[in-house]
């Protein structure tokens, strides 16, 4: 995963770590889950390595992202407008508890609010799913 000097941001989770990687890989959860995430373009729903697409920001900007690093159901990072950003992994801590987390460059510190308000987002949606 991501090198060098990193901030993490965490939250232990009251669901499967199955449940929580499917938010994490799955582009169609993004908007729900990332503040700075307002739509996804990608040519698969489910991400995988070396997968390329577009996201937008929160500000209307779309950038190309690629995943760069991959851990089948444990990690992925990613580039972002050809920056390294964050990274995202969970690790089961029992059948029904996990902990998720971001690795966030250490060139980005300000961002770790947003990653907090994810994080929340993450554990609302894996504990509480929307209907249907």
């Amino acid at each position: 995963m991501p090198g060098g000097i990193m901030h993490v941001e965490a939250r232990d989770i009251a669901a499967p770590a199955a449940v929580v990687w499917r938010l994490l890989i799955d582009t169609r959860e993004w908007p729900h889950w990332g503040p700075s995430v307002r739509a996804v373009d990608s040519p698969q729903r489910l991400i995988g390595p070396g997968l390329r697409g577009r996201v937008q920001t929160a500000a209307g900007l779309w950038l190309a992202f690629e995943i760069t690093g991959w851990e089948p159901d444990r990690a992925w990072a990613w580039r972002v407008g050809g920056v390294p950003a964050t990274g995202h992994r969970v690790d089961a801590l029992g059948p029904e508890r996990c902990r998720v987390s971001f690795l966030i460059p250490g060139w980005a510190p300000f961002y770790r609010p947003v990653c907090r308000a994810a994080l929340r987002r993450i554990s609302d949606r894996a504990t509480h799913p929307p209907p249907g």
